[in-house]
């Protein structure tokens, strides 16, 4: 086949520029930034493609032709003998919007993960938008799986992971992004979830120009206090459990499936129908008043309600941790739907099963105070943890806007703590009215640790609800969310303290149907 003139020309031209697109990407390489000692171990063109075993199916969205850049920051050998350093990795994409979003970790970090961010985005990543987008390992390895705690022996690598890291790699990628597209980004967004949502709320407090929008979903703000709590409820349940034939407590033995059954039964049929729909949900989660007590049996234990010795331990469980006087050390759970989940993630708190602090404890005791007073000595958390510091005034007086989210079922950090968190933040900043023209928090019934539930609308799209509200103005009311759990039902997920009610007319399985009310 013959090419005209100018259809040759065309094509020789769209030719060149793609040798020049790959060249400014290969040429990415080269980047230095003054003052930082860096290494670009990777520089190429990555063709529009599809991402393999995403979440959602085999098969995830389409992601745009980007170049992506590979590299580490500070390498240097710690006092392990190891190899420390910030490593990153960021997708510029060649539908660049101007926007930039830095992705957050989880667990103990340790890994680069993929720079797509998918968390909290429904079923378009930041980078299928047009979003430059950034991640980082936060400066170590990890050998041991995501909880390999090895690396806080070196001084460097523990500042690192607990706040430093986040910081230099937001500085760096944008950098990057400047070098790259000859301009730097119009607006930057932070999202994250557990570790990741300490992350989010690390840059709101510590870095607070860096970001424009920031949504930071089941922060782990505490997690010495919160792993205190589940200890809590596990050995109020380990007390009243059948022994095995070495006299120890047979881990999740307290309550039998049909136990765990009856609670879920009872719960619901006390508040499932508050919102208006009996559905399976929770949504006026604050004004659930069920009480253990109400599956109490009369007399001797029975086939569909508790002894008054399981109704004990379940009311002392999920009322928390307290000290020899009395004073709260960490917030109780809710009763939801999840709280006897099994199967993917982390177990409900009524559940048996591994969870992130190992396999099931066979503990029958606690000493409160002691652990309590570890917790609040520990360096590395008194340095990074989020969960005291509230003042965000600069963060909100240049424009800032913080969403939060968490699952009403989170068996790993309560969602009574974000709550407290935010209560606090509320009083800190002015009261409801002012804290609303920056920050909302929204809670997602029956949902677990960032996402799943057997009974829980997972899928929302909070990045957009962010863009919105920091490029157009309009702070989000509700958010829609769906899930695997229900195939066709949609609700809104309401500002806190409102909740989605159903306005009794109408399909009860579209969201449309429903009104946020307190």
């Amino acid at each position: 086949m013959k090419l005209s003139i100018t259809a040759f020309a065309l094509f020789a031209l769209q030719g060149a520029a793609f040798a020049q697109s790959n060249s400014k990407c290969a040429d990415m390489a080269k980047f230095k930034s003054p003052g930082v000692t860096l290494e670009i171990s990777r520089a190429a063109n990555i063709a529009e493609g599809r991402v393999i075993g995403a979440r959602g199916g085999a098969a995830g969205p389409v992601l745009p032709a980007h170049c992506r850049i590979d590299g580490m920051m500070d390498r240097r050998t710690g006092v392990d003998g190891k190899t420390y350093g910030i490593r990153f990795a960021i997708a510029l994409p060649d539908n660049w919007t101007g926007q930039y979003l830095q992705q957050g970790g989880g667990g103990l970090n340790g890994t680069v993960a993929e720079p797509t961010g998918a968390q909290a985005a429904g079923n378009q990543p930041a980078l299928v938008r047009g979003f430059a987008v950034a991640t980082t390992d936060t400066g170590h390895q990890s050998s041991g799986g995501a909880f390999d705690g090895s690396f806080m022996q070196d001084q460097s690598a523990a500042l690192d992971f607990e706040y430093i890291a986040i910081g230099r790699v937001a500085v760096l990628a944008k950098q990057i992004i400047e070098t790259y597209y000859g301009r730097p980004p119009s607006h930057s967004y932070y999202v994250g979830c557990s570790t990741g949502g300490r992350e989010a709320m690390l840059m709101a407090q510590r870095y607070p120009l860096y970001f424009d929008g920031i949504v930071a979903g089941a922060p782990a703000m505490r997690t010495g206090h919160s792993n205190l709590a589940t200890r809590t409820v596990t050995v109020s349940l380990n007390r009243i459990a059948p022994k095995d034939q070495d006299g120890r407590p047979i881990p999740g033995g307290a309550l039998s499936d049909s136990d765990r059954k009856a609670l879920i039964g009872k719960l619901l049929d006390v508040c499932d129908a508050r919102d208006g729909a009996k559905d399976g949900m929770i949504f006026d989660v604050t004004g659930c008043n069920f009480k253990p007590a109400d599956l109490q049996c009369p007399a001797a234990k029975m086939e569909g309600c508790l002894s008054k010795e399981q109704v004990d331990a379940i009311t002392t469980a999920f009322a928390g941790p307290k000290d020899s006087r009395g004073n709260q050390v960490y917030p109780g759970w809710f009763f939801d739907t999840g709280i006897t989940a099994t199967g993917g993630g982390i177990p409900g708190l009524l559940a048996s099963g591994n969870s992130p602090l190992g396999p099931p404890s066979t503990a029958v005791q606690q000493d409160v105070d002691a652990e309590a007073a570890r917790v609040n000595s520990n360096p590395t958390a008194i340095i990074g943890d989020s969960w005291t510091w509230t003042n965000l005034s600069t963060f909100s007086s240049h424009g800032g806007k913080l969403i939060f989210y968490h699952g009403v079922s989170d068996p790993w950090f309560s969602a009574k703590d974000t709550i407290d968190y935010y209560q606090r933040l509320t009083a800190a900043n002015g009261g409801e009215t002012k804290l609303k023209d920056w920050s909302r928090l929204f809670l997602s019934p029956g949902m677990g640790h960032c996402a799943g539930g057997s009974a829980a609308l997972d899928s929302f799209d909070f990045l957009s609800a962010s863009v919105n509200w920091v490029e157009n103005n309009s702070p989000p009311q509700s958010v829609l969310a769906t899930g695997r759990a229900f195939p066709g039902r949609s609700r809104p997920l309401c500002s806190y303290p409102q909740h989605a009610q159903y306005n009794g007319s109408g399909d009860s399985e579209d969201a449309a149907n429903y009104t946020c009310r307190q």
